[in-house]
């Protein structure tokens, strides 16, 4: 009998964790489409948009020679995680800067200020998928049994995110020059992630050292429903490596910075 009470006290406290970092997440969410008219198309438009943009100009004004067909669908395929990404990575760096009073005043476990941020740009990225199908039924694009690869990505990139934002979100609050830093990095990252071009496209060594961007694996396995060739298990390998070791080096700088993050709040 003594060993079911701290069970279920464990179990009760993972329940309290669950519960209050799905009512931030849910808070966040209805704030930020509340005063929208439009709501949930704005997290899809912008990616539309780019992608829109990009199909022009390198099937329209340019010769492309890069991707795959139909190239909107390639575009997208990369577009809508990369705007997972780089969204809630921009995020983090305000996770205790923007909520410094609420977060003083209540005893919720910190990590779910991060952990906010991630499952509600999550969230989004989900809902955007459906474009993905419908650009995919008007361009004839062939869906693959390699389809279940987009849930070890999703798994690879919560893990991801979940790593730097331990690591960026305290970090700030001491060096408020990495927000900038942040997102310039990101704006770098862009161009240096295969997202208007395939992993396959890098001649010689790029390939190689493009591949230990975290991203292109990710970005690889989400593009194997549609294009089963751009799939590459090296790439795969260093982004499942890296995100590990990104996510273990963000708890212990979490936890080694977390009392003083509230004291320079």
């Amino acid at each position: 009998m003594t060993a079911a009470v701290p069970a279920r006290h464990e179990w009760s406290t993972f329940g309290r964790y669950r519960h209050s970092l799905w009512l931030l997440t849910s808070r966040d969410l209805k704030v930020r489409y509340s005063t929208s008219a439009l709501g949930y198309f704005w997290s899809i438009l912008d990616p539309l948009v780019m992608a829109t943009i990009y199909w022009f100009v390198f099937t329209q004004v340019f010769n492309r020679g890069v991707g795959h067909e139909p190239y909107m669908v390639f575009l997208l395929t990369g577009l809508l995680p990369w705007m997972w990404f780089t969204g809630a990575v921009s995020d983090t760096t305000r996770a205790f800067l923007k909520e410094s009073k609420l977060i003083r005043s209540t005893k919720i476990p910190r990590t779910i200020w991060v952990l906010r941020l991630v499952l509600s740009k999550g969230i989004e990225f989900v809902a955007s998928i459906p474009v993905v199908a419908a650009f995919a039924i008007i361009a004839g694009a062939t869906l693959h049994w390699e389809v279940i690869y987009s849930l070890l990505a999703i798994v690879m990139q919560t893990v991801l995110i979940t790593g730097i934002g331990f690591i960026v979100a305290p970090l700030v609050v001491f060096f408020r020059d990495l927000e900038r830093a942040v997102k310039l990095t990101l704006r770098f990252m862009f161009y240096a992630s295969p997202i208007i071009y395939s992993l396959q496209d890098l001649p010689g060594d790029l390939h190689v050292w493009g591949a230990f961007n975290p991203l292109s694996g990710i970005f690889s396995l989400y593009r194997a429903s549609f294009f089963p060739q751009d799939l590459d298990w090296f790439a795969v390998g260093v982004s499942a490596a890296i995100s590990l070791v990104l996510l273990l080096v963000g708890v212990l700088v979490f936890r080694h910075n977390e009392r003083a993050v509230l004291k320079g709040i």
